[in-house]
């Protein structure tokens, strides 16, 4: 098929690559100029495992190009995808879709033929009928502009591989055509068994929120067990194997630590708690409330360890090396990451901090300028008299714990993310400590 991504960010730009891999010719819209060279040179602004390599083959081949030119992609493609931002909204609580409806004014007025929209950002239940009647108010086509939802369910770091190997496809409609449009676009994976869901569009709206939302519970329930074993003196990985193995339960995403951050849960968990009570479902307002106050907490519960961990020593003239910037490993986002909000607590409390991180050093450093970086990582500990794990890259986790003990200061490493074996590390003369596990 012919398709259009509007929106290059971290949504489009893997969607984009993606669907040229599938065999499709794709055009990419984007609103910034600077963004659009990169790409069009097979350039990747952002980092996702196998991103740059699948964008440098299709921009290459020609299967894949990019424009600022709205017009040219309504044009070129007969499906348009809309993969732009809906960040958190000023009032703390609902989507700003108005980047959604932005693309659409722009889009539809040059739709003169049956075509597809197919929503791919998140959004807040009731916003496809309301896409609808504006598209097909605006359009020359009219109602021969059918406009679809479906919700991404990407993990980043692993954007490239959710988008080609999906564990499900769900897709809200309301015609045939649409439907046709849709099992077109997506044939490849639904030959390779991928599962597609076709409901109504308030179904498949709900549906995104339900799923991130319910992820949030899960971190912060096993971050909620994880202060208990720290005050009870259990070990909150042997508990969380326990639970895992529950078919009921599963390990997935119940890593105790600083809590879940990036573009996604956050915002989706306050939206999802805002449209609870817009519609009268009080119980489950307060539910999700209640996991939000767990997450937001978590950077506290942290800093309380660090305190212990340091003993007589303050945090305040202390020299702290903390591993990580980005929200989670795999990536190179820092939005709403807890490492950076962990490292500015660090610095309020007296601290002079260097950060480490395989990949986000230079986005890290665009919005959080305050801190020193590197992205050496031996280096990164000469001097210091603490290390703070806050982000779970493999690269620490492999890390020689013998060959790094004699650059800091004070081989003191406070794990928040109880992502280490501590057995080496204690061997090789590091005194560690992790988030609801005993210090031995």
């Amino acid at each position: 098929m012919r398709v259009s991504v509007i929106g290059c960010g971290h949504l489009g730009i893997p969607h984009a690559a993606a669907m040229a891999d599938l065999g499709h010719e794709v055009i990419g819209v984007d609103v910034d100029e600077a963004k659009v060279a990169r790409l069009a040179a097979g350039e990747c602004p952002i980092y996702e495992i196998g991103l740059p390599e699948l964008l440098a083959r299709h921009t290459a081949s020609g299967r894949l190009r990019f424009t600022t030119d709205i017009r040219e992609a309504a044009d070129f493609a007969e499906l348009h995808f809309i993969g732009v931002g809906t960040p958190i909204d000023a009032d703390g609580r609902s989507y700003d879709t108005r980047h959604v409806y932005g693309a659409v004014r722009q889009l539809a007025p040059h739709l003169d033929r049956p075509c597809t929209i197919v929503g791919k950002s998140t959004v807040t239940v009731g916003t496809t009928r309301q896409v609808t009647a504006l598209a097909q108010r605006l359009a020359p086509a009219g109602d021969q502009v059918d406009v679809v939802w479906n919700p991404e369910f990407l993990r980043e770091g692993h954007a490239v591989q959710d988008t080609l190997r999906p564990d499900r496809l769900i897709v809200g409609l309301t015609t045939t055509e649409a439907e046709k449009a849709i099992r077109t676009v997506y044939a490849p994976i639904l030959e390779a068994g991928v599962p597609l869901f076709v409901t109504d569009p308030q179904t498949a709206e709900l549906a995104k929120g339900a799923a991130n939302t319910f992820l949030g519970l899960k971190i912060s329930y096993i971050n909620a067990v994880a202060d208990m074993c720290e005050a009870a003196g259990g070990d909150i990985s042997q508990i969380v194997e326990i639970l895992g193995i529950d078919p009921r339960i599963g390990s997935g995403g119940m890593q105790p630590g600083i809590g879940y951050g990036g573009g996604c849960l956050p915002k989706d968990v306050r939206a999802f708690t805002a449209s609870a009570r817009q519609l009268g479902a009080e119980q489950a307002a307060e539910l999700l409330r209640a996991a939000e106050k767990i997450n937001e907490a978590r950077t506290g519960v942290a800093m309380s360890l660090i305190t212990r961990a340091l003993g007589d020593r303050p945090v305040k003239g202390a020299r702290v090396t903390v591993w990580g910037a980005a929200f989670k490993p795999g990536t190179n986002d820092v939005r709403e990451s807890p490492a950076l909000a962990l490292a500015q607590d660090l610095q309020q409390a007296g601290g002079t901090v260097t950060i480490h991180d395989p990949q986000a050093v230079a986005t890290a450093m665009t919005r959080n300028p305050q801190f020193d970086y590197t992205d050496d990582l031996p280096a990164s500990l000469d001097g210091a008299d603490l290390v703070v794990l806050a982000t779970e890259w493999p690269e620490y986790q492999q890390a020689n714990p013998t060959a790094l003990v004699e650059r800091p200061a004070s081989p003191l490493l406070v794990d928040c993310r109880t992502t280490l074996d501590p057995a080496p590390w204690r061997a090789a003369g590091w005194t560690v400590h992790q988030l609801g596990r005993p210090g031995k």
